[in-house]
């Protein structure tokens, strides 16, 4: 099959219902759909000319609010932190310690989480100093998490992400309302 075949099929000739397969041979008959009803092939041609991405177009998260922004920052560390109780003790865990038991590749995708948190704190406009705090949890989070077993204990105890939303919530209530 050649790119012109693929950008713009060739068409049957009017009046007629037969359509060519990608192997060159004729499908004949209905276009039946899950439920058992036929799909007319102009109904498909105007739904796929109706079909279409529209990349650049904005950030789905740029158009929250910074009370959303912030409500977002904390559900993401209570998961990643405090959503689950040992059964039988008080010892709350989060998909941080869980994700982190997957040696390597697990630390690397919670830490990347993480340092997302503390983008998400700049661009809410949080000073050097309280993103240095931040990027130092993480760091310490993430290199004792490499440490199999103990690090995972240390990620359930340590609670970074936690630790960060209440830094940068401490410095909010400190700025001037606008």
């Amino acid at each position: 099959m050649s790119d012109d075949d693929i950008l713009a099929p060739r068409r049957a000739p009017s009046g007629s219902s037969s359509r060519t397969t990608s192997f060159g041979k004729e499908a004949r008959g209905p276009i039946i759909d899950q439920e058992g009803h036929e799909i007319r092939p102009e109904t498909l041609e105007q739904g796929f000319r109706e079909f279409r991405f529209e990349f650049g177009q904005g950030n789905p998260f740029g158009n929250l609010t910074r009370e959303q922004r912030i409500a977002r920052l904390e559900a993401i560390a209570k998961l990643l932190d405090v959503a689950f109780i040992l059964p039988g003790t008080n010892i709350r865990y989060g998909i941080d310690g869980l994700i982190g038991l997957i040696p390597v590749v697990g630390d690397i995708i919670t830490t990347a989480i993480s340092l997302w948190l503390v983008r998400e704190a700049r661009a809410l406009g949080a000073p050097w100093h309280i993103t240095a705090r931040m990027l130092g949890n993480v760091a310490l989070d993430g290199a004792v998490g490499l440490i199999p077993f103990a690090g995972d204990a240390f990620d359930v105890m340590f609670r970074a992400n936690m630790r960060n939303v209440r830094l940068l919530q401490r410095w909010l209530e400190k700025q001037p309302r606008m």
